[in-house]
Parts: structure tokens; C-alpha cells; sequence
């Protein structure tokens, strides 16, 4: 029988998902208390509101995020973000925080969402989350595109090392069109192929990022 894996972090309030950026603020818009005296009886509602930067939480960046001309949220089609065939590429951060292309090795990726699986996500809601993270390395995000992937996903802080300021990894997949997934978690539940994998966001216009819902069908 087949399970869901859900490979994401909650969204909470005042929660700090990357260093610098504002933490999402949830409120009230509408109380169950102011409610009730919209409706009949006991019946009453919450509408609640958030505010936050689109890199909150587990996210998925589109080409927009880095090109202008690249396609936003809403011109992605769901077909490079839902039931890919998915693989997992063990990339432990105790080896070291480079991630070259030797690490995917002959496994076959064409086609799929590709997920790095690291382990700093052990670190989230830690000061140690936003240093030292592991990250792709440029010969390794070109690697992929060449090997034409359709998605790559990592639970890390970046996927890029965030003291190189070109952000190769971010530029090369975007530039191709391959969307990328930031800051999963729980990648250890997964075998390391055989799962279907999604990661859709609101389907927003001039967006480039935004938080999703990324999980996988075992």
C-alpha cells in the first residue's frame, strides 16, 4: 500500500526561515467571537491573516526568482511539480559542505525530481541552521541540467553557498527551467527511489517563491 511522506517545515509565527528576512506575522482577521454575529445560533467562523516574504518556510523558487524573462509561479506547469518520479541523493553534511557532481554518481536523474538529502534540517530553528550549511557546487548544478532533471530539492538553508554571491546553482537550474525546492525535511523516510513527488505553490502572478506543501507517495 502506498503512504505520504510529508517533507515539510510548518509555517508559524515569528518562525525565521533565512537569516535577514522578516518572520511570518499570523493574526486575526476575523475572531469566532466577532463572528457569531454574522450567523445564526452557536455558528461561527475564524478568518485568520498572514503576512510574510515569499521565502518562508519550505519553498519552491521559479525562474522568475532569478530572471526577469523566466516564468513565474503561475506559468509553471504542473507537470515539472507534481507526481515526478523522484530519486534521493545521500549527501551526509558530516562529509563535508561542497556537494560536486561525482555525488550523483551513476544514478539516473533525467526526467526527475532529484532530492538531496543532507540532514541539516536536524539543525532548523537552531542558530547553526543559517552557517556552515552544505550547498551544490557549480559543476554539480550544471551537471544536472545537462542531465535534465526536472526538479532539484535539497534540506539545507540554500542551495547555493550563500558566501558566493553569482549563486551558480540558483542560476544555472533557473536559467534551464528547473524549478528548485529549498529547506525540506524528514528526506531519511524515503527510499532511495521508487516515490512520486510533489511541490506545488499558490498559483500567483509575478511571484517568483513562494512556501509549499512538498511531500512524496511511497
Amino acid at each position: 500500500m502506498s503512504r505520504f511522506v510529508d517533507l515539510s517545515h510548518d509555517v508559524e509565527h515569528g518562525m525565521v526561515t533565512y537569516r535577514g528576512l522578516p518572520a511570518p506575522v499570523i493574526s486575526d482577521f476575523l475572531t469566532r467571537e466577532d463572528s457569531r454575529k454574522n450567523y445564526a445560533g452557536d455558528t461561527e467562523f475564524s478568518i485568520r491573516k498572514i503576512e510574510m516574504v515569499a521565502n518562508t518556510g519550505t519553498y519552491l523558487d521559479s525562474p522568475f526568482h532569478r530572471y526577469a524573462d523566466g516564468k513565474d509561479l503561475s506559468e509553471l506547469p504542473l507537470s515539472s511539480l507534481a507526481n515526478l518520479d523522484g530519486v534521493v541523493i545521500h549527501a551526509p553534511f558530516s562529509g563535508g559542505r561542497s556537494i560536486a557532481a561525482a555525488a550523483f554518481g551513476n544514478v539516473d536523474v533525467q526526467g526527475k525530481a532529484v532530492l538531496v538529502h543532507t540532514g541539516w534540517d536536524v539543525h532548523w530553528k537552531s542558530e547553526q541552521y543559517y552557517s556552515g550549511h552544505p550547498f551544490l557546487t557549480k559543476d554539480a548544478a550544471q551537471y544536472l541540467v545537462d542531465k535534465g532533471v526536472a526538479i532539484v530539492a535539497m534540506d539545507t538553508y540554500n542551495i547555493d553557498d550563500t558566501a558566493d554571491l553569482y549563486r551558480p546553482a540558483h542560476s544555472l537550474l533557473l536559467r534551464a527551467g528547473i524549478p528548485i525546492v529549498e529547506h525540506l525535511c524528514n528526506l531519511s523516510a524515503l527510499p532511495d527511489n521508487g516515490f512520486r513527488f510533489f511541490a506545488i505553490p499558490v498559483k500567483v502572478k509575478d511571484f517568483g517563491t513562494f512556501p509549499v506543501r512538498a511531500f512524496a507517495i511511497v
